[in-house]
């Protein structure tokens, strides 16, 4: 089977993680050379990156006043473990409704030191909502569960003494949020920001940096997962352990592209004009429709189940001629695909896999 050339997109990347790392990320990274790659983390060069990540994340989102951002090695499931220690006092309630979502809700409930975790699960494709209740000192749930295409309303949980953490891990930089309804919005370079992951950035109320201080200055803590320590580092535009160098400028830039054309108003718009057409598409076809229902679709992961047709067949026949990443996530198993909608993806290249789709479905039947 062939897909004609003139149907092709210009860009076949589709990932919802990594994914696509645009031309002007690539220069960015080739200009910085010797300058930073191959050279101290501790000296200015390399903390000048550090700066540039920090001050531009906080130009993307408004930063509140008092709030700080830190970054650190290891990515979103990293931050789980350091959230465990330093986060929670002694119980975490978790919306469920996914495998991140899930994933993290193991991580305190096996954590000996925390109390069992209180869980609020709906299935996959809807999303599950917090409420307070009493015994819960945290309360996390996904702004954008990667595995399903499910996005949920940001939102503070609890009374003051409750902090609310917000995996934001595919949602941070095109999704709109007011951060001051959260403690701690985390999220990993390997979505939005088109860079390798291996890195968390997170940013923090001054609530959350009190916890920090209390349960470190009581509790032993691994190095590695120690965020009084990242955020110490930070203030100094560094990272505890060495970074990944080509990371940073990868995640710099890419901060700052999305800076200069509006911040975040343009790149969540960029990402709902994408998201618009895909679900309209879906909806105009027999064979196709949204995994999740409205008012849960997400505007940068979007899930479509395929009937009468071989999703998996779809997919390969894509990768074939270079349109790749479309598969759905592979434990929720489902005859469905999955397109990443990010900032970075344009509009004429959505059309463009779209009607690849239609193409090779038509050819299928």
């Amino acid at each position: 089977m062939t897909i004609p050339s003139h149907l092709l997109p210009a860009d076949g990347r589709f990932g919802s993680g990594p994914t696509r790392v645009r031309p002007g990320q690539l220069a960015a990274l080739t200009a910085a050379g010797a300058g930073v790659l191959g050279t101290s983390h501790r000296q200015a060069p390399v903390e000048h990156l550090v700066s540039r990540v920090r001050a531009g994340t906080a130009e993307l989102f408004d930063l509140p006043d008092g709030y700080e951002v830190a970054l650190g090695n290891g990515g979103s499931t990293a931050f789980w473990d350091a959230a465990a220690f330093c986060l929670v006092r002694e119980r975490a309630q978790h919306a469920v409704h996914g495998e991140f979502s899930a994933k993290f809700a193991t991580v305190t409930d096996r954590a000996p030191f925390l109390a069992p975790s209180l869980r609020v699960e709906a299935e996959p494709g809807s999303v599950a909502r917090l409420s307070a209740v009493e015994g819960a000192d945290v309360h996390a749930y996904p702004h954008n569960e990667t595995s399903t295409g499910a996005l949920s309303p940001v939102e503070r949980i609890g009374g003051p003494d409750a902090l609310t953490l917000v995996d934001a891990t595919s949602a941070a930089g095109a999704v709109e949020v007011d951060l001051a309804a959260t403690d701690a919005y985390y999220f990993a370079p390997q979505k939005v920001f088109g860079a390798d992951g291996g890195l968390w950035v997170s940013t923090l109320s001054p609530a959350a940096v009190d916890r920090i201080e209390e349960l470190t200055a009581d509790r032993w803590v691994p190095a590695f997962l120690d965020l009084g320590a990242a955020l110490a580092s930070s203030r100094k535009d560094q990272t505890v352990n060495t970074p990944a160098v080509a990371t940073l400028v990868l995640l710099a830039e890419q901060i700052e592209w999305l800076n200069e054309r509006g911040g975040l108003a343009w790149s969540a718009g960029r990402s709902a004009e994408n998201a618009t057409h895909v679900y309209g598409w879906a909806a105009q076809r027999e064979w196709a429709a949204p995994f999740v229902e409205e008012p849960y679709r997400s505007p940068v992961v979007a899930t479509i189940d395929l009937a009468g047709v071989d999703a998996g067949e779809v997919a390969r026949v894509l990768r074939e001629h270079g349109v790749v990443d479309v598969e759905p996530y592979r434990k929720l198993g489902r005859n469905q695909l999955r397109f990443g909608l990010f900032p970075a993806v344009p509009l004429a290249d959505v059309e463009a896999l779209t009607a690849c789709v239609d193409h090779v479905v038509e050819a299928l039947a």
